[in-house]
């Protein structure tokens, strides 16, 4: 079991670097309603979460899953190909996000947040008067309708039954998945609730640091990635 969660480290981080969840946060914690829709928004991710991985992992079980053997060699060419691939898009995030980072950085106020993350969906732009359903709603569909988290979640779920633990084993491996992406979301609004207004400049150098990073974490983790494609491959050759 602890080689599989080993292996599913790198989609944890898909999750925990997820910039448009850290973002919505951010604007989240900067509203009016701070602690209450940062309590719901946080249930809504971790509930985002609950939904993405179980109904992966429920509809795959329909299917007859079975490790796969050695791939042929194109298998290892194709992983080459794509390992080189994304240490060139790491390079190029990086760049790209550092001047959209800065900014981020210096935002003081939801409206500011949202001109500095221009990706942001518009509605996000009325959440200094977010209700707590909103705030839950928000939280959601920030994880479910993000392909890059989605898909975390899938190839987790994929990944679980490929091992073929089944039963307590699969719950436990795939709560620790959901617990290690619900936390960077969860730490800032527990934050918040225990030291009130006092969490105030805490919450703000936290922001400033993910905000400040965010293109090197994305980065990082499209690294990693394409270097544990690389590792696949020229292991798959020398074999």
């Amino acid at each position: 079991m602890g080689d599989l969660v080993l292996s599913l480290l790198p989609l944890a981080l898909g999750i925990v670097m997820s910039p448009l969840a850290i973002m919505a946060l951010v604007a989240v914690l900067l509203s009016r309603r701070a602690r209450v829709t940062g309590v719901f928004f946080a249930l809504g991710w971790a509930l985002g979460i609950a939904i993405g991985l179980g109904a992966s992992y429920a509809v795959l079980g329909l299917f007859d899953l079975q490790p796969r053997s050695t791939p042929p060699d194109w298998v290892s060419a194709v992983r080459l190909v794509f390992a080189l691939v994304l240490i060139l898009g790491a390079v190029y995030i990086y760049r790209k996000g550092h001047a959209r980072a800065v900014a981020m950085a210096h935002a003081r106020t939801p409206t500011e947040v949202t001109e500095a993350a221009p990706q942001l969906p518009g509605w996000l732009r009325s959440v200094e008067t977010f209700t707590p359903t909103r705030s839950l709603l928000l939280g959601v569909g920030i994880f479910v309708l993000n392909p890059v988290d989605l898909s975390c979640a899938i190839i987790a779920a994929l990944d679980v039954r490929l091992a073929g633990f089944g039963g307590a084993t699969d719950a436990l491996v795939l709560i620790l998945f959901g617990v290690v992406g619900i936390l960077p979301i969860l730490i800032p609004v527990l934050l918040l609730l225990v030291r009130g207004e006092q969490a105030t400049p805490v919450l703000a150098s936290i922001r400033g640091w993910i905000a400040s990073h965010t293109s090197v974490l994305n980065a990082a983790l499209v690294l990693v990635i394409a270097l544990l494609q690389l590792q696949k491959a020229v292991s798959a050759f020398l074999a």
